[in-house]
């Protein structure tokens, strides 16, 4: 309409005055308030049955949907939701599937509008973030190829004490293997649950984690404790980029969701926070469909390795033509009557030095190359092993 300054209502509610008061055909009235016939009909219409309340908007809403998901439905989805809040619509699908085939659930576009609609689903505030070019890995082709670590946030309990999640993972069927509620970060704590984590499930080839402690520490190639003891059982340490999470981005997203479902909010003290984890645990790996399998949870994938743990650790075996050095306690060995530093975490192994040059030496230990030693100025190079 060409008012200004008025609102639909108001004019609605004077031309159905200006109808009743009479003295201008409807032709004549409809062109004064610029609507067509048919619009001014209808108001008169509603007008007459109802008033003024007739003038409001109405709903343009059907009386019957024909397609409009059973109310049965819609519950059994919602209900599956509340259990398992951090579940898209997709797992929830798969989950509802298995328990009653015979019904006819809806799409996942409708689940999604349906929990969005009841309040189900919170959308997350996106954040821009740029990330430089990542260094590539190798990809993960079979079960136990790799197994990915890290630890999850540290956390207060009830009690006030912190809570340390140390989470192992197979890289392909994404089985849980240990999630341990651990006191701290220290190579005696973390080194029995990898242990466990060994017997039970045998050895993998490589275990994939972030570059810090006690994965990794200061020093040549950043060598820890825990990965020397990896070395000598013949699993390979992969590192991954530094600053570089998404790297190992399908352990974030398990860590999101353990945080959301064992820690908001935390358990009284750490043996209550173990249990919940052992409960989750559980869940994911034995009913929780995963979209990376097909829908299938990670036990269905998942069999143990092949390599058992070895009870006495191998000794190390080195090419004859090599010269190898006993590392002392201080972490170093002797070279040419002069002591030689290398890393305290090689205290009492085995590393060997092979010529390449003259004066020129690569140093391994195990199966990987430290650095390249310079013996005209007894400087060390380090050089990546993964």
């Amino acid at each position: 309409m060409p008012w200004q300054g008025v609102s639909p209502m108001d004019l609605r509610q004077l031309f159905a005055r200006a109808y009743v008061a009479g003295g201008l055909s409807m032709t004549e009235l409809c062109e004064h308030y610029g609507i067509s016939r048919k619009t001014g009909y209808k108001w008169t219409e509603r007008f007459e049955r109802q008033g003024l309340e007739g003038l409001a908007d109405q709903s343009r809403r059907p009386h019957h949907s024909p397609r409009l998901t059973e109310a049965a439905v819609v519950e059994a989805l919602c209900d599956a939701r509340r259990r398992h809040p951090t579940w898209g619509a997709r797992k929830l699908l798969v989950r509802l599937r298995r328990r009653q085939p015979t019904r006819a659930w809806p799409a996942r576009s409708t689940c999604c509008a349906l929990l969005k609609a009841h309040g189900l689903v919170r959308t997350p505030r996106r954040r821009r973030r740029a990330h430089a070019p990542a260094a590539p890995l190798r990809p993960i082709t079979q079960v136990n190829e790799v197994w990915t670590t890290d630890f999850k946030g540290e956390f207060r309990l009830g009690d006030r004490s912190y809570c340390y999640p140390l989470t192992l993972r197979d890289g392909l069927s994404r089985q849980v293997l240990r999630c341990d509620a651990l006191p701290a970060k220290s190579s005696h704590l973390v080194r029995p649950c990898f242990e466990r984590a060994f017997r039970e499930y045998g050895l993998p080839e490589r275990i994939r984690s972030d570059n810090g402690g006690p994965f990794a520490a200061p020093g040549l190639t950043r060598l820890s404790y825990l990965s020397v003891w990896w070395l000598r059982l013949g699993i390979q340490p992969e590192r991954i980029a530094l600053g570089h999470p998404e790297q190992n981005g399908s352990h974030e997203q398990f860590h999101r969701v353990l945080k959301a479902e064992t820690a908001r909010p935390p358990a009284a003290h750490l043996a209550a926070q173990q249990q919940r984890f052992r409960r989750f645990c559980r869940e994911y790996n034995t009913e929780r469909p995963h979209e990376a399998l097909h829908d299938q949870p990670p036990a269905s994938i998942y069999t143990s390795s092949p390599r058992p743990f070895p009870e006495r650790v191998p000794a190390l075996e080195y090419p004859g033509h090599w010269d190898v050095r006993r590392v002392a306690s201080t972490g170093q060995v002797s070279w040419a009557g002069a002591p030689l530093y290398l890393t305290e975490v090689l205290g009492g192994e085995d590393v060997a030095f092979e010529e390449v040059a003259d004066d020129c030496w690569v140093l391994h230990f195990a199966t990987i190359r430290l650095a390249r030693f310079d013996a005209r100025t007894r400087t060390l190079t380090p050089v990546p092993y993964a």
